[in-house]
């Protein structure tokens, strides 16, 4: 068997990020498992331009961004497996190492089915679109229904198109750009529905995809009838109150493809599989400051932890836990024949909660430590659209940090840094809240 100090689940940015970090911090066994048969993950397929603004100060495109990371890989000699599925994660019954290891069980076809040692693994295996069996749409399974995902998968790479009279559903981000790609390649996107009375998108991808093309986009709108049983021949779209669609407000759309864009679900499988605790605000596992799952030596990052805006905030975010996974597999060797250190190291942490209240829907990291010795930064996105809030973290009475804010919405991710000087203040769990 196979033995590795520390397995990368997912080749995309977050996982490139994080093998990155792990060596540059002095790991030498790494190893990073892809299914796909190159690294990038999603990126390979969003040819647009805008990423890399923060992580590289300039405009790239995604296969840009993923080739800087996949280079970077390259570079420091970090062993990579393409077309490889990780199918099971599992820790050693062993007693004489309590448990520290993991068993990675995966599938390729040049090995066929193996098993290989980690001492410390960290999930990132992005996310997946919600599917039309997940939203409820009445009518039949016409030919013509994407998810957006997908129908840029279709366009980008394999080079076939997928429609040329096009309405799509929900104003998430890749619905927005597809509006806009299939403009570019002749067809016609008749509107962008949204069943909230707000978008689900970027302000800049409004403007860029929709505004800036004239396609229309109708909030408090959603799709009750799908029209044609062999191919798609329209959607019945109605105006909603209260999560309700108004009767007598029903307007026929003729088109012959439906793009979904209807939110993103953390992949997860192999993380409940694993016994790995779920939040089940984000669908993604609960961790601490340092991104530790509460499984010893199981980290997350990226999407796989909660859906991201930007690629460059996944990186940052992966940066960390690679860097504890790192952190943690050279304790574990320093401390294999110290007891006393590792119950001295052990008696260190001093763990609290954050709490999400009064307009904040959660937070990542779900818990920290005390004695941390790093500043830690507070992700998390509000429940509605807020007009001159203040975001303010208190721990009991004492106020630790307020900022005062124009505008908030659901869909743009806040990332409030907490200052280590402050965490050493804390006697008790701190709340997240907006006033």
């Amino acid at each position: 068997m196979r033995e590795f100090d520390i397995a990368v689940i997912g080749g995309g940015p977050a996982g490139m990020a994080a093998a990155v970090a792990a060596r540059e911090k002095g790991v030498e066994k790494i190893i990073i498992f892809e299914r796909d048969q190159v690294l990038g993950g999603i990126l390979n397929q969003c040819i647009h331009n805008g990423f890399g603004l923060h992580t590289f100060k300039e405009e790239l495109t995604g296969p840009e961004y993923a080739e800087r990371y996949s280079d970077k890989v390259k570079k420091l000699g970090i062993p990579y497996e393409t077309g490889t599925m990780v199918m099971d994660i599992s820790l050693e019954d062993s007693s004489d190492d309590d448990n520290t290891t993991k068993i990675v069980t995966i599938l390729s076809p040049e090995r066929g089915v193996e098993q290989v040692k980690a001492k410390a693994v960290v999930l990132a295996m992005g996310c997946r679109e919600r599917p039309r069996g997940a939203l409820g749409i009445p009518g039949f399974r016409p030919q013509g229904i994407y998810t957006a995902g997908t129908a840029q998968r279709l366009i980008n790479i394999d080079g076939v198109m997928v429609g040329k009279e096009v309405v799509i559903l929900g104003s998430g981000d890749i619905g927005l750009i597809m509006a806009r790609r299939m403009t570019l390649e002749g067809a016609h996107v008749a509107a962008v529905f949204e069943l909230m009375p707000y978008s689900n998108g970027l302000n800049r991808n409004i403007v860029q995809c929709l505004e800036d093309y004239d396609i229309p986009l109708l909030l408090s709108h959603t799709i009750v009838d799908i029209k044609g049983k062999d191919k798609l021949e329209g959607v019945v779209v109605a105006e909603v109150k209260d999560g309700k669609p108004i009767k007598g407000t029903e307007v026929l759309y003729p088109c012959d493809t439906l793009l979904l864009s209807c939110g993103l679900i953390p992949e997860n499988e192999l993380s409940r599989n694993c016994g790995v605790e779920i939040n089940p605000l984000t669908n993604g596992p609960l961790v601490d400051d340092k991104l530790g799952t509460d499984i010893d030596g199981v980290f997350a990052c990226g999407n796989v932890l909660h859906v991201h805006d930007l690629v460059d905030y996944v990186s940052a975010e992966s940066k960390i836990a690679g860097e504890s996974a790192a952190e943690y597999v050279i304790s574990k060797q320093s401390q294999e024949n110290d007891e006393a250190s590792q119950t001295a190291s052990l008696n260190k942490k001093e763990m609290y909660k954050f709490i999400a209240r009064d307009g904040v829907r959660y937070t990542v990291p779900n818990t920290f430590d005390k004695n941390s010795d790093s500043d830690i930064h507070i992700k998390f996105r509000v429940t509605g659209v807020y007009k001159d809030k203040s975001i303010v973290i208190k721990c009991g009475s004492t106020e630790l940090l307020r900022r005062k804010t124009r505008v908030l919405i659901p869909s743009e991710m806040q990332d409030i840094c907490l200052k280590n000087e402050k965490i050493k203040m804390v006697d008790g769990d701190v709340t997240v809240s907006l006033e």
